[in-house]
Order: structure tokens, then C-alpha cells, then sequence
């Protein structure tokens, strides 16, 4: 059985970012996509329209030194226009390690991404990190 596309989008979009590959991102995602961050650390916050979503991401590969990586689990789709990514997130940064599973619930209109709500495994553990 094919794949639902909505988990296409999402796979492709976990390609693109293991990659690299803010163009493709870009791509899959609406102009006015909003992605948001949890915690109460630097990085936490809402980010609003593709610019300041690849900002954030670019930002995230520099505070690691390039050590993040986001290793997508699983995926599970609704049919409405959901679709929930299960990954594992592993970082360094400033002498710290992160290794921990995590999520993004993507809503889905048409064929781009119109929000990204992530949640982590370990909120105090994150904010630790990231401060």
C-alpha cells in the first residue's frame, strides 16, 4: 500500500533538513507557516513565515556545531490533514549531549505544511540544553 501523501510531505521534509536542504524545505512548507518551538530557552518561541523558520533552523546547526540530527522514527497520518512525525534528536553543544525522542504534529493544507507543533520528550531536560 502507498504511502498518504501527507507522510510523503512530512518524509521528504525530514530528508531535506537531515540534508540540509533549506530550499527544498522552503518548498513543502506555506509561505505563512508558523513552527513552534517548546521551552523557556533561547530558541523557544513561535516562528512565523518560511524566513524566520529557516533562520531558527540555521540557528540550530550553528548552536551544535553541525552535531544535531533529527532521525525520523515513525509517522502517523489522520486523513484531515494531520500527520505526527516520531523522531530521535541528538545534539552537542557547549559540552552538553542531548539524545531523546521527540515529535512534530504538522497540519497539512493541500500539499504544504501550515504549522509545526513540536513537543519534546523532556522539557527541563531541553530548556537545560539550550540555555
Amino acid at each position: 500500500m502507498a504511502e498518504h501523501p501527507h507522510a510523503q510531505l512530512v518524509r521528504k521534509g525530514y530528508e531535506a533538513f537531515g540534508s540540509g536542504d533549506m530550499d527544498a524545505l522552503r518548498g513543502l512548507m506555506a509561505s505563512d507557516c508558523t513552527h513552534h518551538v517548546p521551552g523557556s530557552h533561547p530558541l523557544s518561541g513561535d516562528y512565523k513565515g518560511q524566513d524566520a523558520i529557516m533562520e531558527m533552523y540555521g540557528r540550530l546547526f550553528e548552536e551544535t556545531g553541525g552535531t544535531m540530527n533529527a532521525e525520523l522514527l515513525h509517522l502517523m497520518v489522520d486523513g484531515r490533514g494531520h500527520c505526527v512525525a516520531l523522531h530521535r534528536f541528538s545534539a552537542e553543544r557547549n559540552g552538553k549531549r542531548i539524545d531523546e525522542k521527540g515529535c512534530i504534529i504538522f497540519r497539512i493544507v493541500g500539499d504544504k505544511a501550515t504549522d509545526l507543533d513540536e513537543c519534546v520528550e523532556d522539557i527541563d531536560r531541553a530548556n537545560d540544553f539550550w540555555t
